[in-house]
């Protein structure tokens, strides 16, 4: 009887073992798709595929026709034919990072349609596990800051590792720079960017306490995505180059740099247009195809890749030392926000506007109105 309930126990945890290795599967996989998307998506807007366009005296903000669209990955060698890009437009649009602008199409279909990536309206769905991937890349992106010097090449019992970060030493960091209050608070954060698969021990033998042990992001977010990497569909955490975003990454011999890098953290410029600008977004009654009618905007174009009104970069540090040459000023704005990135949002709520802010493209671009002064 008891090897039976022994048999019985091992069979149990091989299950749960199992279970929990097809979620964090899915999880790495989920990942790719968000940051292969996003870097789709900020291409796009830089080479102009994505814009405002009109459509029965309608304008339908920062969409793409889709018929152009594979035009575009064919003639940029993202896919070899145009059965396969939409194969690749279909994934993302599986995984809820586009859709069409009316969602009366849920395939994705190489046509004259205008489809759109959900983080330029708003809609795109933030649940826990999309929120664990946002906050790991942005923690992510500051840690690779040139004048961030916390991840380390750094050996535990006898290997060396690249990129690393000691346990205590992060905790100390993320109470720091303010991602969270206490250290307890930092540790439940480290606990969570775990059981999402987004950092990792190196060796991979335990799980995360506030220690000397080290530990590596499991995933590069600046490595370039190729799109045909989403028709893969074997787990990349079972390939073995250094080029793998969940490779834990051993330093090499020969220490050679990778050099395939590329930021997907975009920076925030917040432009502000004091005027009205009639758009419709919310009544769908077409269907949203392509119409070859001018674009009719009041509102200057959102620029992906603002340059910087800094002559230099500036540090939380320099500003906040005391006798610094910055003054510090409170504004008081009584204005009515109008629009964000040519969408009205007089009639939503402050979530929905919040969230158009903080999804938005590299320039928010923001319509509102004031009282005249008589």
């Amino acid at each position: 009887m008891e090897e039976g309930g022994s048999t019985s126990s091992a069979a149990s945890d091989s299950s749960t073992s199992g279970s929990g290795g097809a979620q964090q599967r899915e999880l790495e996989r989920m990942a790719e798709v968000l940051v292969t998307g996003e870097q789709l998506r900020l291409r796009l807007h830089e080479e102009k595929v994505i814009k405002d366009r009109r459509h029965h005296l309608k304008t339908y903000p920062n969409c793409f026709v889709a018929k152009e669209l594979i035009d575009w990955l064919i003639e940029h060698k993202e896919a070899s034919d145009r059965e396969t890009a939409i194969k690749l437009m279909q994934k993302l649009a599986d995984r809820g990072i586009i859709h069409h602008v009316c969602d009366e199409h849920k395939e994705f279909k190489d046509v004259k349609l205008f489809y759109r990536f959900r983080k330029d309206d708003g809609t795109f769905p933030l649940d826990n596990e999309v929120k664990a991937f946002m906050r790991g890349q942005r923690l992510y992106e500051k840690l690779m800051s040139p004048e961030n010097t916390l991840l380390q090449p750094r050996e535990e019992e006898g290997v060396k590792y690249e990129r690393t970060f000691m346990a205590s030493e992060f905790l100390d960091w993320l109470v720091q720079e303010g991602e969270a209050t206490t250290r307890k608070e930092a540790e439940q954060l480290c606990h969570r960017l775990m059981e999402h698969g987004i950092i990792q021990h190196v060796s991979n033998k335990h799980p995360f306490v506030d220690s000397n042990l080290l530990y590596q992001f499991r995933m590069n977010f600046r490595r370039r995505r190729r799109l045909m990497e989403l028709l893969n569909e074997k787990s990349p955490s079972s390939q073995e180059t250094h080029d793998s975003p969940f490779c834990l990454r051993k330093q090499s011999h020969d220490n050679r740099k990778s050099t395939s890098f590329m930021s997907v953290s975009p920076s925030k410029e917040i432009k502000i247009v004091s005027a009205v600008r009639r758009s419709s977004m919310s009544s769908c009654g077409s269907s949203g195809y392509f119409s070859s009618s001018p674009t009719l905007s009041s509102s200057p174009p959102v620029l992906c890749n603002p340059k910087s009104v800094l002559k230099r970069p500036v540090t939380s540090e320099e500003l906040l030392t005391p006798g610094a040459p910055y003054a510090r000023k409170t504004f008081t704005v009584c204005q009515f926000v109008v629009s964000v990135n040519g969408l009205n949002v007089l009639h939503v709520d402050y979530r929905t506007v919040s969230n158009l802010i903080l999804t938005g493209p590299r320039t928010i671009v923001m319509e509102v109105m004031e009282e005249l002064e008589c």
